[in-house]
C-alpha cells in the first residue's frame, strides 16, 4: 500500500476532492501536521485510525484512548505513508497525546445499542466531551476539534462552554461532524436518481439526530427529477440511517465503519484548509447565527487556515423542506440548551 490509496478512497467518492489532493504541493512541501484522535481504540477510532494513517496530509498522528491504544498504535504505524504514530494510554497521558495538535478528531464514548436513542447516550458521552474538552483547552487550544461523539446536537454546546470557560473558545475552531448524513445523502439519493454516486451532491442541514438531520434534496446535483414520496422517504432514511445499521447489525454494532469514513473525509477538509487549499466545503455542526433562536446549526461553511471562513446560505429550500425545517427546530434547541446547562454544573 502507498499513502495515494487515501486519494484512492477519496475519488470513489469525490472527484473533486482527489484532484484537489493530486494538485496538492506539487512544487511545495507540505506542511507538517499533527492529527489527534480522542477513543483511537474503539469501534469508530480504529479504521478512522486507519484511514489517517493513510492520510498523506497527516505527519504525526497521536492516538489516544483509555486503553488498548498501544496496540492499535503499533498496528497501524506498520503501513509504509507518510506520518509517524503513537499510541497513549490511560488520562495520565492524555497532555502528551494533545501536545501540538493541529487537528484533534473525538470518537471517543459508547455507542448506539437497539433501542437506544441519541439522547440516551448522553449522561455518559458528555460526561467524557466534558473531560477532553478541559484537557484540549489546556494542551491544544488552538486546534481544530472535529466533534464525533454523540449525541453532536449537545455535545458540541458541552465543549463551546468549556472552552469559554477555560477562556480560549473560538467558534471558528469548533466543529460537530454531521458528514456521516451527507455521506448517506449522497449514497441514497444516486440510487434513486441512477447517477454516478461520485458526481453526486447533497447539502444537509439542521442537526445531526433523528428529524434535526433535513437533506436538501431539492439543491442535490446533478438534479433529476424525483417524486414528492420519493424525496421524502429518501429523507426519512437519511434521518434513520443510524438505526438501520444498529438493526442490521442485531444489536451488536453501530454505524462505525462509515462513520470513521466520514471522519476522515472532514478531518482531510480541515487539513486542506489549514494548508491553504482554495475553496474547501463542507457541511458541520457550528456556531451559526443562519436561524437566530439557534446558536448551532449544521450548514455548509468554507474551512481556511483558521476554521471557518465562512457560514454560507441555505439557498432556497422547497416547500417539503420549510417544513422540515420548521420541525426540527424546537428539538435542536432543546438539545443546545440540554448541553449549555450540563456544561454548566
Amino acid at each position: 500500500m502507498r499513502p495515494s490509496i487515501f486519494r484512492s478512497i477519496h475519488s470513489a467518492v469525490s472527484r473533486s476532492r482527489s484532484q484537489l489532493l493530486r494538485r496538492g504541493y506539487a512544487t511545495e512541501p507540505v506542511p507538517e501536521r499533527k492529527v489527534a484522535i480522542l477513543g483511537a481504540a474503539g469501534g469508530i477510532g480504529q479504521p478512522l485510525s486507519l484511514l489517517m494513517k493513510l492520510n498523506p496530509l497527516v505527519s504525526t498522528l497521536s492516538l489516544y484512548d483509555i486503553a488498548g491504544t498501544p496496540g492499535v498504535a503499533a498496528d497501524v504505524s506498520h503501513i509504509n505513508s507518510r506520518s509517524e504514530v503513537s499510541g497513549y494510554a490511560g488520562e495520565e497521558e492524555l497532555g502528551k497525546a494533545l501536545e501540538g495538535a493541529d487537528v484533534v478528531i473525538i470518537p471517543a464514548g459508547v455507542p448506539r445499542k437497539p433501542g437506544m436513542t441519541r439522547d440516551d447516550l448522553f449522561n455518559i458521552n458528555a460526561g467524557i466531551v466534558k473531560s477532553l474538552a478541559t484537557a484540549i483547552a489546556k494542551y491544544c487550544p488552538h486546534a481544530l476539534v472535529n466533534m464525533i461523539s454523540n449525541p453532536v446536537n449537545s455535545t458540541v454546546p458541552i465543549a463551546a462552554e468549556v472552552f469559554k470557560k477555560a477562556g480560549t473558545y473560538d467558534e471558528k475552531r469548533l466543529f460537530g461532524v454531521t458528514t456521516l448524513d451527507v455521506v448517506r445523502a449522497k449514497t441514497f439519493y444516486a440510487g434513486k436518481a441512477r447517477v454516478p454516486v461520485a458526481d453526486v451532491n447533497v447539502p444537509v442541514i439542521g442537526g445531526h439526530a433523528g428529524v434535526t438531520i433535513l437533506p436538501l434534496f431539492s439543491q442535490a446535483t446533478p438534479s433529476a427529477n424525483l417524486d414528492a414520496d420519493v424525496i421524502e422517504a429518501l429523507t426519512k432514511r437519511t434521518q434513520d440511517g443510524g438505526t438501520e445499521v444498529v438493526t442490521a447489525k442485531a444489536g451488536k454494532g453501530s454505524a462505525t465503519l462509515s462513520m470513521a469514513y466520514a471522519g476522515a473525509i472532514f478531518a482531510d477538509a480541515c487539513l486542506k484548509g489549514l494548508n491553504g487549499v482554495p475553496d474547501v466545503v463542507e457541511c458541520s455542526y457550528v456556531q451559526s447565527n443562519i436561524i437566530s433562536e439557534l446558536p448551532f446549526f449544521a450548514s455548509k461553511v468554507r474551512i481556511g487556515k483558521n476554521g471557518v471562513e465562512e457560514i454560507l446560505g441555505l439557498g432556497s429550500l422547497s416547500d417539503f423542506e420549510q417544513e422540515g425545517l420548521e420541525k426540527l427546530k424546537s428539538e435542536l434547541k432543546s438539545s443546545i440548551e440540554k448541553g449549555i446547562k450540563f456544561a454548566s454544573q
